[in-house]
C-alpha cells in the first residue's frame, strides 16, 4: 500500500493553486512564524472559492475563547444558489491544533503583534487553507528599508545576469 498515487505520467502534482493573496501584508507586517489552518466553510462558500474566489486584503485573525476565528475576509457568492446563500463578510473559524492555538495565543499577548491571513489556496486533496502569519507592525522607516533593500537585490541580479551574457 505504501506510495500515494500520481498524476498521469508519474510527476509530481501542481503546487496549491492560490485563491487570494494578501501582499499588503507582507509590506505593512515583519513576519515573524507562519501557520497553516484550514477553514469550516459552508456548501456554497466553497463554490464560490472554486468560482470566483475571495478578498483578504482587509481580514485579520483573532483568538476567542480558545478558538481562531478569519474575520473581513470576502468569499463570493455561488450565483446558482440563488438567496439560499451565504453572508459574504461572515466570520469563520480556523482549524488549528489545540498546540498550535495556544502558542498563536501567548505570541499574541505582546505588544504590536498580530495575526494576518496571507493566502488562501486549496491543497491537493481539494481542502481550503489559510496561511496564517503572525507579525509585527513596521514603522514608516521600515518599510522603506525594506524597499531600498529588495531594490538593491534586484540591481544586483540584473547586473550579474548583464556580466554573465557577455
Amino acid at each position: 500500500m505504501g506510495k500515494k498515487a500520481t498524476r498521469k505520467g508519474g510527476s509530481k502534482s501542481p503546487p496549491p493553486k492560490d485563491i487570494a493573496q494578501n501582499r499588503k501584508a507582507l509590506h505593512e507586517y515583519e513576519i515573524l512564524d507562519r501557520y497553516e489552518a484550514g477553514i469550516a466553510l459552508t456548501g456554497t462558500e466553497v463554490k464560490g472559492l472554486r468560482e470566483s474566489g475571495a478578498m483578504i486584503r482587509e481580514a485579520y485573525a483573532q483568538v476567542i475563547n480558545g478558538e481562531v476565528f478569519l474575520v473581513g475576509a470576502h468569499i463570493s457568492d455561488y450565483g446558482p444558489a440563488g438567496g439560499r446563500g451565504h453572508d459574504p463578510q461572515r466570520t469563520r473559524r480556523l482549524l488549528l491544533h489545540r498546540r498550535e492555538i495556544d502558542k498563536i495565543a501567548g505570541k499574541l499577548v505582546e505588544k504590536g503583534m498580530a495575526l494576518i491571513p496571507l493566502r488562501m489556496y486549496f491543497n491537493d486533496d481539494g481542502r481550503a487553507k489559510v496561511e496564517l502569519g503572525i507579525g509585527r507592525g513596521r514603522t514608516q522607516y521600515d518599510k522603506r528599508v525594506a524597499i531600498k533593500d529588495r531594490e538593491m537585490k534586484r540591481e544586483l541580479s540584473r547586473a550579474n545576469a548583464r556580466r554573465g551574457r557577455g
